[in-house]
C-alpha cells in the first residue's frame, strides 16, 4: 500500500508574524501540526477514533530547520509523509514550500509514540503498520 502522506495548505497571517514581519517559529509548528493530524488520520486515527480509544499520537521529538523566512500573506504548501516505523516510535517528516516555489523553507521531522491515556502508557505500534507501508523497522 502506498505510504501515507498529506499535504495541507496555510495562508501567513498577522497572528502568524512577529514585529520583524515574518512567520514567527511556533507558528510554524502549529501549521505541521494541523498537516500531521490530517496525516494521522489517513493512517486510521482519525479524531472520533482517537476519542473513543483514548489511544493518541504524542510527539516525542521535533528536528526542524528554519531555512527561508515565510512573510505575511505568503500562501504555504506543507507535505507531510509517514517516514519510518519502529516497535513503539515511528517518524514523519514535513517540508513546507511557498506555493508555486519548490524551494524549502521549513524541513521538520518528528518522533511520536502512540499513547494510552489517561495512563500515558506508550503502545507498540499496530502489527499490520509494517506490512501495510513496508518501511524500515527498528
Amino acid at each position: 500500500m502506498q505510504i501515507p502522506e498529506f499535504t495541507s495548505q496555510e495562508e501567513v497571517m498577522f497572528f502568524d508574524t512577529d514585529c520583524g514581519g515574518v512567520v514567527h517559529n511556533i507558528a510554524y509548528l502549529r501549521m505541521i501540526e494541523t498537516c500531521r493530524t490530517h496525516l494521522a488520520s489517513q493512517m486510521g486515527m482519525n479524531l472520533s477514533e482517537m476519542g473513543r480509544t483514548q489511544i493518541y499520537p504524542v510527539v516525542l521529538r521535533t528536528e526542524i530547520d528554519y531555512r527561508q523566512p515565510a512573510k505575511l500573506g505568503d500562501k504555504l504548501v506543507i507535505r507531510g509523509t509517514l517516514e519510518k516505523l519502529e516497535r513503539v516510535r515511528f517518524w514523519c517528516s514535513f517540508v513546507m514550500t511557498r506555493e508555486g516555489d519548490a524551494t524549502p523553507l521549513v524541513t521538520c521531522r518528528q518522533s511520536l509514540a502512540l499513547v494510552q491515556m489517561p495512563q500515558g502508557k506508550p503502545n507498540r505500534l499496530p502489527a499490520d503498520w509494517h506490512t501495510r507501508w513496508e518501511l524500515s523497522k527498528d
